[in-house]
């Protein structure tokens, strides 16, 4: 069954890194001034894999993109600018308030955030989640779901960019 055109859902499947790659160069032509992206996914899932593709798409060099786990929070000048956060080491969701996010949130950036599934109650009604599934060594399941019209332009965008038809479903 597939996601009718109109719907904030998309889902395609990823079988390399480079294609992960390819898709997250997608994501980055798509992407808005404040949008927030909610990352979340297994350890090891691509997370990491997928902001540095962003990043990529965004002018920002790749290597120098490091998973925040210990620090937080890692800001890149781009196209626009990008906030990572990672939440994984956050023993209280409170923490992730006290390091300023509203003004993040509110920025002309993008920000991702690594295991948003800790912090949901403190993302913006408006996110992008996107959810992330091992498949094989390297394959991936990405799935989108716009929580509001902001990240749905987003989701529509991105489908209408899509480099070949990924499957779907709904």
């Amino acid at each position: 069954m597939t996601a009718p055109a109109n719907s904030a859902a998309f889902q395609f499947d990823s079988a390399s890194e480079a294609e992960t790659d390819r898709w997250g160069g997608c994501l980055a032509q798509v992407l808005e001034p404040g949008l927030v992206v909610a990352l979340v996914g297994n350890l090891g899932a691509g997370k990491t894999r997928l902001v540095k593709a962003v990043a990529r798409g965004l002018g920002i060099e790749p290597a120098h993109v490091t998973s925040p786990t210990f620090v937080l929070v890692q800001e890149y000048e781009g196209r626009l600018p990008l906030y990572h956060f990672d939440t994984y080491r956050l023993a209280d969701p409170e923490a992730f308030a006290d390091l300023g996010i509203d003004e993040y949130f509110a920025s002309a950036g993008v920000c991702f955030v690594e295991w948003a599934d800790r912090v949901t109650n403190l993302l913006p009604p408006d996110h992008l989640r996107i959810d992330i599934e091992t498949t094989g060594t390297e394959s991936r399941r990405f799935c989108l779901r716009a929580q509001g019209p902001r990240s749905s332009a987003v989701v529509q965008r991105l489908r209408e960019s899509a480099p070949h038809e990924p499957p779907q479903s709904g």
